[in-house]
């Protein structure tokens, strides 16, 4: 039986006096209260349906913080996988009531905890509650395919994106200029250079080559490099919006090692990264995109 997927979000917004709020949506349909969420499109990135929907359901584009728990239940008989992320509130289009959402509620948590319809939502908006606030986002994606370097005859740092790696630039541009970058940093290599050029265009901002970013040099330790990434990651992480780093694929399971303290699989595939999102306590769990 083939297995239902979703995505939506918690979306918030700083209080009136201090605190949060957080949206929930009335379903006529259903008579329920619910998070935002919607099923995903054919070939569609969980992420990029959970903004979709959110911003279809309420109005209102969210910029993604951190990765929530994904929750599970059978609907209309099959089972049903709904991913969640906390979505920072941004630009709101104005709520018009429609057939599927006639209300929509902004609420502090304890509020919505008492009005959501569901279990499983009840989770999402706990586990919401429980992350401390974020101080700052990083998309840190590696480069794309470059061919290898058996068949290349320039520099290294030289080699461009071959035919399938300007193609997955292209599918990363999409989804990370969703994330609504406000800075694009690259390490010094062409091809991690290019791995940025679609996105820079779509969302209008130039590239910053940043040499942390780069493989150790000859004769360099590689703990040097992975220290230095880990600490241009830090510094870059800022309430001012997402900034993409693009690496290499030596340099991000080292130094994502370094910032959560554990040796968990942190390999990359070229074309991928990860939803980063740092709290003055530190790094909370990458989120694989």
């Amino acid at each position: 039986m083939s297995v239902i997927r979703a995505a939506g979000g918690v979306a918030w917004r700083p209080a009136t006096g201090g605190g949060i709020e957080v949206c929930l949506v009335h379903r006529p349909r259903y008579g329920d209260w619910s998070l935002p969420k919607g099923k995903l499109e054919p070939g569609e990135h969980p992420l990029l349906a959970a903004l979709r929907e959110v911003a279809e359901e309420t109005d209102v584009r969210g910029v993604p913080q951190a990765r929530l728990p994904s929750v599970s239940y059978r609907s209309e008989g099959r089972p049903k996988v709904v991913d969640y992320w906390s979505l920072r509130a941004g630009a709101d289009g104005g709520f018009q009531a429609d057939t599927e959402v006639d209300e929509v509620r902004w609420l502090p948590v304890a509020a919505a905890l008492e009005l959501v319809s569901y279990p499983h939502d009840a989770q999402v908006l706990h586990a919401f509650a429980a992350l401390p606030p974020v101080t700052g986002t990083v998309v840190l994606v590696r480069h794309a395919r470059a061919g290898t370097r058996g068949t290349w005859s320039g520099p290294d740092t030289a080699r461009p994106l071959d035919a399938i790696g300007w193609a997955q630039a292209r599918t990363l541009a999409r989804l990370v200029a969703a994330i609504r970058p406000v800075r694009l940093v690259s390490a010094a290599p062409r091809r991690c250079v290019q791995t940025l050029d679609p996105l820079a265009e779509l969302v209008d901002l130039p590239i910053e080559v940043d040499r942390d970013f780069d493989e150790p040099e000859a004769g360099q330790q590689p703990v040097e490099r992975a220290l230095a990434a880990a600490a241009r990651l830090t510094a870059l992480a800022s309430p001012d919006g997402p900034v993409v780093v693009c690496s290499q694929g030596k340099v991000i399971p080292p130094a994502l090692e370094r910032l959560t303290g554990r040796s968990d699989d942190f390999t990359t595939a070229k074309g991928g990264g990860w939803l980063l999102a740092f709290t003055a306590d530190g790094l909370l769990p990458p989120d694989r995109l």
